[in-house]
C-alpha cells in the first residue's frame, strides 16, 4: 500500500509540475505577441516619421478599412496602460517602446528559466514513477537505470 500512496503522490506532483509548465507556455505565447506587436509599431513610427500627410488604412471592423491621410507625423498618443494614454514625440515613444520590449525579454528569460527547471523536475521523477507502476503491476523492468 506504501507504494501505491507513493505513486499516488509522484503522479500528483507531476500533474501539478506539468501544470505549471502550459500555464508558462501560454503565458510566454501572450508575451511574444506583445513584443511581436511592438515591433510592429516600431516599423511604423519609423516608416512615417517626418513624412509629409502620409496616407494608412484605418481598420473600421469586418475587415474594412478607410484610407486617410496623417496630419502629424512628429507625435503621438501611447498607451500606458489601465486606459491611460499619454502625448509623445516619434522619437520618444520608440524609447519607450524599446524599453518595454526589453522589460519583456527579461521576464520571457526568467520564465523559460523557471519552465526548464519545472522541465528538469518532471524529467527526475517520471522514471520513480514508472519503477512504482511496474513494481506496483508486478511486471519487470526494462533495462531502467
Amino acid at each position: 500500500m506504501e507504494d501505491r500512496q507513493r505513486l499516488e503522490e509522484i503522479i500528483n506532483e507531476l500533474n501539478a509540475y506539468k501544470a505549471q509548465a502550459d500555464m508558462l507556455n501560454q503565458q510566454l505565447e501572450t508575451l511574444k505577441t506583445t513584443v511581436a506587436d511592438l515591433t510592429v509599431a516600431q516599423e511604423t513610427l519609423d516608416a512615417i516619421k517626418g513624412k509629409k500627410s502620409p496616407e494608412t488604412l484605418v481598420p473600421i471592423g469586418a475587415g474594412s478599412f478607410l484610407i486617410t491621410e496623417i496630419k502629424n507625423t512628429e507625435e503621438v498618443i501611447v498607451g500606458l496602460g489601465s486606459g491611460a494614454a499619454v502625448k509623445k514625440t516619434i522619437d520618444d515613444a520608440k524609447i519607450s517602446i524599446e524599453e518595454q520590449k526589453k522589460e519583456l525579454d527579461e521576464i520571457m528569460q526568467k520564465m523559460m528559466g523557471d519552465l526548464q527547471k519545472i522541465s528538469d523536475i518532471i524529467t527526475q521523477k517520471s522514471p520513480e514513477a514508472e519503477k512504482l507502476i511496474q513494481k506496483i503491476e508486478g511486471t519487470p523492468g526494462e533495462n531502467l537505470p
